[in-house]
């Protein structure tokens, strides 16, 4: 019975300028919960979520699954290799907000991972020292971390902790339709950021961007699912079969670890977890 849970639990396994306001608590009944990667070397991603980005390595329960958190999210990290990295997919980056962007992106490129923020900008951004700056006057660095997976960072000065969640980056052929999707599944607030198109959830913004060509599936890529935490999950879950929405795993109770997790997939290929009961630092 415990293998049987353990395989289970490994199956799942910020105000600045121009930019939407990202809420925080449990305001409403669902908030971001975790990123799931599937990771080639387990030890060089340790180096860049604790050692260069200040996370801290967390065990929950019985899962033996590699989890760092940060305020605001969980990295859980599966030893997989991916089939690619973010870019490509429907979740083109990651982003978190830093208190002291220059200290951040100095140890990254001290721990020999490549800055990529000139590549990733538009040219209305200034870019110097690998830092941009935008009309808005927000700056912001890129980084490719092992398994080509692309973080953003996003100076916030009055920041509580060194870095925090902050945004999700979609990108979608439909920018109109996806964010309506996540506006009327999850009730994410419609809204803008830094002049994309945008919708605010309980702890994260959701950032919709028009693909430049096809966009693929995460399933199996390095960032894997990301996950919604969700209050009173097994009647969200109804919810959605109601309305004709099929789950890919149904509502299921994990009792060793506490929680209970329910897997789908938005229309655009974007693996997604629910769960209820993941112990997310706020």
């Amino acid at each position: 019975m415990k293998t049987t849970l353990l395989m289970v639990w490994c199956a799942f396994v910020v105000v600045g300028p121009a930019r939407a306001q990202v809420t925080t608590g449990s305001q409403g009944s669902v908030t971001y919960g975790h990123h799931h990667l599937n990771v080639t070397d387990v030890a060089a991603h340790k180096r860049f979520w604790i050692d260069a980005l200040g996370g801290r390595a967390l065990k929950i329960g019985e899962s033996p699954a590699e989890i760092v958190a940060f305020p605001g999210v969980l990295v859980f990290l599966a030893a997989r290799a991916p089939s690619a990295g973010t870019k490509g997919s429907t979740v083109n980056h990651l982003g978190f907000e830093t208190q002291n962007i220059r200290a951040a992106v100095d140890r990254l490129k001290a721990a020999g991972f490549p800055m990529v923020t000139r590549a990733e900008l538009p040219a209305t951004y200034e870019v110097r020292d690998d830092l941009g700056r935008g009309p808005g006057g927000n700056t912001v660095a890129f980084v490719m971390g092992p398994d080509e997976t692309k973080v953003e960072l996003i100076e916030n000065t009055a920041l509580a902790s060194s870095l925090a969640m902050h945004h999700v980056h979609f990108s979608t052929p439909d920018v109109a339709a996806m964010r309506a999707w996540y506006a009327k599944t999850f009730g994410a607030v419609p809204g803008t950021r830094s002049g994309m198109q945008a919708a605010d959830l309980s702890g994260v913004n959701l950032t919709f961007n028009q693909a430049p060509e096809a966009v693929a599936p995460t399933r199996g890529r390095a960032l894997d699912h990301i996950g919604f935490e969700v209050k009173n999950l097994e009647a969200f879950c109804k919810q959605l079969e109601a309305g004709g929405f099929k789950l890919d795993r149904g509502y299921t109770k994990v009792p060793a670890l506490g929680i209970a997790v329910a897997f789908l997939t938005d229309p655009w290929g974007s693996y997604i977890e629910l769960t209820e009961g993941l112990p997310v630092p706020r």
